[in-house]
């Protein structure tokens, strides 16, 4: 079995495929909370698999928190580096349908520390087709 931070490529597509519609159209039903907590989960383990390190973490509550891009390693108390949003967000900035810029000008972004906006270099993860 892999490991819990692991991210299988095709199940990350299909888990965001699966909840494309609702990213892409604003008057889109939210899927299911399963759906929403794979497709986050799947990506949020895919950008700690492709930025390994430990100095920055990424929050989406209440699905999931990774630390990733290298540098100095964060083990207690709060991170110096954090990224924070909600789900949909988060899945919009993993498709590539949300830049981390606009993202944190609106509002919806909470980048913390002097490294955080970093975790823009790495995104999209994936891509949603046509």
């Amino acid at each position: 079995m892999p490991a819990r931070r692991d991210a299988d490529p095709e199940a990350t597509v299909a888990a965001v495929q699966a909840v494309a519609p609702w990213l892409t159209d604003d008057s889109a039903t939210a899927p299911d909370r399963a759906a929403i907590a794979t497709a986050v989960r799947l990506t949020a383990r895919t950008l700690a698999a492709v930025a390994p390190g430990a100095s920055v973490e990424v929050r989406v509550p209440p699905f999931v928190a990774v630390q990733c891009i290298s540098g100095p390693r964060h083990t207690r108390g709060t991170p110096p580096n954090v990224v924070e949003t909600d789900p949909r967000t988060w899945l919009r900035l993993a498709t590539g349908l949300l830049d981390v810029e606009e993202a944190a000008g609106r509002g919806v972004l909470r980048l913390s520390g002097s490294r955080a906006g970093e975790v823009g270099s790495w995104l999209p993860l994936v891509t949603i087709g046509p």
